[in-house]
């Protein structure tokens, strides 16, 4: 049998497989001037046996959105290396899809062109020999494509509450998705501001539970290299965590020690759980271990004045101190070791008083006027010995006499306060007069 009586039972049987194995989309019949591919193909021992073109639907949404170049190449050598060059042009940007083959006789490829962009797509395929030399193209038809694959898309959700406070649980989710620059190797780049810290590219989700207070208007944007861009905003206000507001109620102010007395702390804040706080309780400026609860049995202080103080520390080391002064008064019933230990109590006019002569009140004048004259002379050679006073910590800062944030990163807030932030999501402020970094 000659050449040409095996090359058209092969381009039937072809065409008939493609009938079968391509039917979603219309088939297209490319002819070239066969003189020049055809020349250009023999003189590198190729025969172009055929070369048929897809439309596709791949997202099912009747519109075609892909092209399927088949091509069967027979080969008079003993191994053949060619590789098959798919260009797509649409708005002055170009892609490329490739496909090597290594073969001996007769042997196929497909190639798939993704469409990126509405609008009309020129298509055009290359063979290139071993060696990278062009061997010759083949103009292919322009379609109009609608594209299947995802565009860039943007989005940051926030996880939070309404109304965000320092310390509450926030969180924002980056939401990107792209699928037509990865498919053509041209991916772009991601930029985001507006955060107080950076943010780096495989950072999906965001902690904003640790910012500083203030208004944040958080932007991010992409661009890949086909030029389709998207962008996202969001808003973002966090509010200072008040101190916690509460008040005391006192049962036994006054009453003498046989009656029950005790203080207990009110919450003056509505929705805040004050369970988690923590307490401390003072009596005298001493503080009383392991209470931690809100109220104080103060049925054990004896008679006398008392200072009572609690102070309130919130998850945020944020803390806030109530105080009252307590007065407890002697029993009636005293026995005489009692009283002379227990305060005197005024019992009105029955309440016998002691007359104190001039005499005795000039001697304490004089024992006054001594003892004042003697602590203003040690006042004075104190002063004098000591002229220097403690300036506290020393400061943080660089040859520059700018802030050390110790390689940290830094943000300025809104009312000009410097922050730098931990690895582990803590915060630090500048003190500018005493120029050291305090725990936020």
């Amino acid at each position: 049998m000659s050449k040409s009586n095996r090359i058209l039972p092969l381009l039937l049987v072809t065409l008939l497989l493609g009938c079968v194995v391509f039917p979603l989309g219309i088939v297209q019949e490319v002819q070239a001037e066969p003189s020049a591919v055809d020349d250009a193909l023999s003189a590198e021992g190729l025969t172009l046996v055929a070369l048929r073109n897809d439309t596709m639907d791949m997202n099912q949404d009747g519109e075609p959105d892909a092209i399927r170049v088949v091509v069967i190449l027979n080969s008079s050598s003993d191994w053949t290396e060619i590789e098959l060059r798919l260009y797509g042009l649409h708005k002055d940007k170009e892609v490329q899809e490739d496909q090597y083959m290594a073969f001996t006789g007769q042997s196929n490829a497909s190639l798939v062109y993704d469409a990126w962009s509405q609008g009309e797509h020129s298509l055009r395929l290359e063979f290139v020999n071993q060696d990278g030399n062009r061997i010759t193209s083949i103009q292919l038809p322009t379609y109009v494509l609608t594209p299947a694959l995802k565009t860039p898309q943007l989005m940051l959700d926030l996880d939070a509450p309404i109304r965000i406070e320092t310390g509450d649980s926030c969180s924002i989710n980056r939401i990107f998705a792209d699928e037509t620059g990865p498919r053509y190797d041209a991916s772009g780049t991601r930029t985001f501001s507006g955060a107080p810290f950076t943010v780096l590219d495989n950072q999906t989700i965001l902690d904003c539970s640790h910012w500083p207070a203030g208004e944040y208007v958080l932007k991010e944007a992409y661009r890949n290299d086909l030029g389709q861009t998207a962008e996202y905003w969001l808003n973002l206000t966090i509010h200072n965590r008040p101190a916690p507001a509460f008040s005391m109620t006192v049962i036994g102010n006054e009453n003498v020690t046989d009656n029950p007395c005790e203080i207990t702390m009110i919450p003056n804040m509505f929705g805040v759980d004050f369970s988690t706080f923590d307490k401390i309780w003072t009596v005298q400026g001493t503080v009383l271990p392991g209470n931690r609860s809100t109220t104080y049995d103060c049925s054990v202080l004896p008679a006398g004045v008392h200072l009572i103080t609690l102070e309130v520390i919130n998850n945020e080391k944020i803390r806030t101190v109530h105080g009252v002064n307590l007065v407890r008064l002697p029993g009636i019933n005293l026995s005489e070791e009692e009283a002379a230990t227990l305060p005197s109590r005024s019992f009105g006019d029955e309440t016998p008083t002691e007359s104190v002569g001039w005499f005795s009140i000039g001697v304490l004048g004089l024992i006054v006027c001594a003892v004042v004259f003697m602590l203003l002379v040690r006042v004075k050679e104190e002063t004098g010995a000591s002229s220097l006073r403690d300036l506290g910590p020393m400061p943080m800062i660089l040859p520059d006499g700018s802030p050390d944030a110790q390689g940290l990163p830094t943000m300025t807030d809104a009312e000009g306060i410097l922050w730098r932030q931990h690895p582990d999501g803590s915060t630090d402020w500048w003190d500018n007069q005493l120029r050291i970094w305090h725990k936020w």
